[in-house]
């Protein structure tokens, strides 16, 4: 199982096409997908991975096949986790509206840094020095950079301190590190995943553990590769990535922000309660989710006779708006701006607005190994694992999460 296009990523991801990747999760039967939907309900009570959707649900089917499960959830941002590890791109679509609203600006200009460590041993990442650091003062993100998880060895280190390893079968015999088939191996195993605790109480410096971890990374099958890693704590004092690392080749870069005003765009009218839609009345999800994808990659939706590209248009029914303002964010991006984003958008209904609605769309890496908390990711045909808010003006939501055919639908 190859990349289709063979081509390497970019210092700044770029993306399979959004719109593309909308019709494979919606219209194809082997993609997963789930819905949750807000009507305001109390949440109080619940588990902890439960607190954003009550434990009341139901199905329905697609006219493709396609089962989505229908939650009806309080929106409380402060118990909103995306699972998503870490994202590649974020975008907002606020319809009636032509400029960055004031109250995003200081979220938008302070999205955080992130480093490119150049030809980082894997080893150092489990080093105590490293783990009591910053893996233990805080959520420490790192991915390896331009590596083809159906290809190339790759890692991935996540925020609750377990580092994942994604290797073929000589390195993983190599490493002599315990470890699990690939789910994606097919019947003959030619990849295996290890997953490192580096917060696990035997895990400490003198440890039998520890010390096989660290011989097995530095001596016995050394792996080496470009890194992107981020750090976010709550405030401790300490060292940063780019002092710790200084002896190594490290770049900060910042996130890559664009903006752009849409005119006159031809938006589906929506309504909360109603999720599937109504003939004449309003657009289902589903719908959204195509539009929303070709919006995203600004594809003209006129449907004229003389375009030979697509002849896509926006479902009814629809309304005209005369501006709509997207913003796109891309990089190697930790959830905890996310969570900032999504406080200061639910913010913008705080005061009368002209639009109904907005969006929120979150992109996960397509060659990280994990997708959702801590499961394999497989990339198949384009590596999809993405989420959707769309937040009405009553604060009422739409949460729509995808992933391609290869991975389990998301928590």
């Amino acid at each position: 199982m190859q990349h289709e296009n063979g081509k390497q990523h970019e210092l700044v991801p770029t993306l399979i096409l959004f719109c593309l990747s909308v019709f494979a999760f919606v219209t194809s039967s082997k993609a997963h997908s789930s819905l949750k939907i807000n009507n305001g309900m109390n949440s109080s009570g619940l588990s902890q991975d439960k607190r954003i959707c009550q434990l009341v649900r139901r199905t329905f089917v697609t006219s493709a096949g396609k089962t989505l499960l229908v939650f009806r959830a309080v929106f409380d941002v402060a118990q909103w986790n995306s699972n998503l590890t870490s994202s590649a791109q974020v975008s907002f679509l606020i319809p009636e509206c032509g400029m960055l609203p004031e109250v995003l600006k200081s979220t938008i200009a302070d999205f955080g840094e992130y480093y490119l460590v150049r030809n980082l041993p894997v080893h150092e990442l489990v080093a105590h020095e490293f783990v009591d650091a910053f893996v233990k003062k805080g959520s420490c993100y790192a991915l390896t950079y331009k590596t083809k998880i159906d290809q190339d060895n790759t890692a991935a280190l996540l925020p609750n301190g377990k580092l994942i390893l994604s290797v073929d079968k000589d390195t993983y015999e190599e490493l002599g590190l315990q470890g699990r088939p690939s789910r994606y191996s097919g019947k003959k195993v030619m990849r295996y995943i290890v997953t490192i605790d580096l917060t696990d109480a035997g895990f400490h410096p003198e440890s039998k553990k520890h010390n096989r971890v660290l011989w097995a990374l530095k001596e016995k099958k050394p792996l080496e590769f470009d890194f992107l890693l981020a750090w976010y704590n709550t405030g401790a004092e300490g060292s940063t990535l780019m002092s710790y690392f200084s002896k190594n080749q490290i770049q900060a870069l910042k996130p890559k922000i664009t903006f752009s005003t849409l005119r006159d765009l031809q938006c589906p009218v929506l309504q909360s309660n109603d999720p599937q839609g109504k003939p004449e009345e309003s657009c289902s999800t589903e719908e959204l989710f195509e539009w929303l994808g070709a919006v995203l990659n600004q594809v003209n939706l006129d449907n004229k006779s003389s375009s030979f590209l697509s002849t896509y248009c926006c479902p009814e029914p629809s309304t005209v708006v005369e501006k709509a303002f997207l913003c796109t964010i891309t990089g190697f991006i930790i959830p905890e701006k996310i969570i900032q984003l999504l406080e200061q958008l639910c913010c913008y209904f705080g005061e009368p607005k002209l639009a109904y609605w907005l969006t929120l769309t979150v992109h996960g890496f397509a060659d990280s190994p994990v997708s959702w908390r801590e499961n394999e990711h497989g990339f198949h045909k384009g590596g999809e694992n993405l989420y959707n808010f769309v937040i009405f003006r009553n604060l009422d939501y739409w949460l729509q999460m995808a992933v391609g055919a290869h991975d389990d639908c998301p928590p």
